[in-house]
């Protein structure tokens, strides 16, 4: 994708060839060239209309039935909030208040729309002009043109008192490459910058990567992170006014959205392994609330180290998957493969945390042959290396 082919897609011409691609495009993708070219569009075009076809059916994962009408490029669909969190960020953002939000960083415009759609006027500014004229384009596809400026420009020159709150999303992937920058300082803008957001406006939001060192959490700032359906997806910094408690871990479910909160300094109790044991979402580790949801669940550790709980209960909670613990061995592959094949187990799920084994691995190496279902934990308890056989929690 480059200007000139957005420009071209986006004439009626363009238009046509989309919805022409959008007929052919389930089948053999030479086959879809070729039809489209046998209706007359140029080979360019046709190529630019089936690309788009196909990102937009990834999209639709992430940004439901409106990806449609949305124009991508595969980088800035892969770095693209998913709209349930867009959402629930630009809902909290409103009623905070905001009637005005500069969005730093806007990409493909999933935040600025958001915000928009929740009657928030949005200034959206990014550095790179292709990206830039798809945010433009999607505000005009969605029809919110009207709430949503989008300007091609660096994001430190930005006039921010033009506005009540700032979201910044910096650039973790290099021009280029699309490698991932680990490492802070070296974001787009810098890491400075970023915090500094913080001191010149009362309302700052910052997504920043889940991997995020807690040391690096300005002072004051709510430090949350969220997770769909499993996936860590991001953490956000909610500074100044915004910032409600210390940590949170938002967990999206098909239930909707679940909180909790709490200071991530405790520490889990540790105890023995009991008869369930369950697996935290990972948003939940990462926000250090791990002593939270074992408090909420009656469980303990079985080691300091690892995120593991178990209790003498099984509590429905959407923070962790629980599992009933019917064996505990201290791990040995020999003894593992017998008690397996003694219970006639011929395909096993493999968890793990705190273990170096590799589950593949060990998968080729157990031998199963039965017809039964089991789930191995791969762990610690006490330092030991040790091997749950588990079943699904009634």
């Amino acid at each position: 994708m480059d200007l000139e082919q957005l420009g071209a897609l986006r004439t009626p011409e363009g238009l046509a060839a989309l919805d022409a691609a959008a007929r052919v495009a389930d089948g053999d993708p030479l086959t879809a060239a070729s039809a489209l070219r046998s209706a007359g569009v140029p080979a360019g075009l046709a190529a630019a209309a089936l690309t788009q076809v196909e990102l937009r059916r990834r999209a639709a994962g992430k940004f439901g039935p409106a990806a449609g009408g949305m124009f991508f490029t595969r980088p800035g669909l892969e770095q693209a909030t998913r709209q349930v969190v867009a959402r629930r960020r630009a809902q909290r953002l409103r009623a905070a208040g905001v009637t005005s939000l500069a969005d730093l960083g806007c990409g493909l415009g999933a935040d600025a729309l958001a915000a928009a759609r929740e009657g928030i006027r949005v200034y959206g500014v990014e550095a790179d002009p292709l990206t830039a004229a798809l945010a433009e384009a999607n505000a005009q596809a969605a029809g919110l043109a009207d709430l949503v400026t989008v300007e091609c420009a660096d994001a430190t020159a930005f006039d921010v008192t033009r506005v009540e709150a700032v979201f910044c999303d910096p650039a973790r992937r290099r021009a280029g490459t699309g490698r991932r920058i680990f490492d802070p300082n070296s974001y787009s803008p810098p890491w400075d910058f970023v915090t500094g957001l913080a001191e010149r406006v009362p309302r700052t939001v910052l997504k920043v990567a889940p991997g995020l060192d807690h040391a690096l959490i300005p002072p004051g700032a709510e430090a949350e992170w969220v997770s769909v359906d499993g996936d860590l997806v991001e953490a956000t910094l909610w500074c100044g006014e915004l910032a409600r408690v210390p940590r949170r871990a938002t967990v999206f479910t098909q239930g909707g959205a679940h909180h909790l909160t709490g200071s991530g300094t405790v520490e889990a109790a540790v105890g023995p392994v009991r008869r369930f044991v369950y697996d935290p979402d990972p948003a939940v580790i990462r926000a250090h609330l791990v002593a939270e949801l074992a408090a909420d669940l009656d469980a303990s550790l079985a080691d300091p180290t690892i995120a593991y709980l178990y209790a003498d209960r099984a509590t429905p909670t959407p923070y962790a998957r629980c599992l009933e613990v019917t064996d505990v061995l201290a791990f040995s592959l020999k003894r593992l493969r017998a008690l397996l094949r003694e219970r006639r187990v011929g395909r096993v799920e493999i968890l793990k945390r705190g273990s170096a084994l590799e589950p593949e691995r060990l998968r080729r190496d157990l031998r199963l042959a039965g017809d039964q279902p089991a789930s191995l934990v791969l762990t610690r308890v006490a330092g030991a290396p040790t091997v749950l056989i588990c079943r699904p929690a009634s």
